[in-house]
């Protein structure tokens, strides 16, 4: 809906296998895959980066403050100059459709700073 391709994108997760039950991943979990994740972002060389939903943006930022608080401020992604911005997880937006409007302006936003 924003003028960019799939082809343009890449999609990674914060771990690299589906815990049991689909459940959020343990701290642990998290750590084990993040010299894989941060090899992925050192050779892709992304030029910014979106964190979709809290369990992306806590390990991304090492933070724990709600999606709701981080979302309103643009961040970098600790130890680097790769912009960082969070937004919504797409079930947090079938449950909370309000919050569709700000998902919409993340985006937006992303879109302007790929141009």
């Amino acid at each position: 809906a924003i003028g960019i391709a799939r082809e343009q994108v890449y999609i990674t997760n914060i771990v690299k296998c589906r815990p049991p039950n689909n459940r959020d991943p343990r701290p642990e979990e998290a750590q084990h895959c993040r010299d894989y994740l941060d090899a992925q972002i050192r050779q892709l060389e992304p030029r910014v980066i979106l964190a979709v939903g809290r369990v992306s943006a806590h390990n991304l930022l090492d933070s724990k403050l709600p999606v709701g608080k981080l979302i309103r401020q643009m961040h970098q992604l600790p130890g680097t100059d790769i912009p960082l911005k969070v937004t919504y997880h797409p079930a947090y937006l079938l449950r909370n459709p309000s919050a569709k409007a700000v998902a919409w302006q993340d985006l937006k936003l992303l879109h302007r700073m790929l141009q």
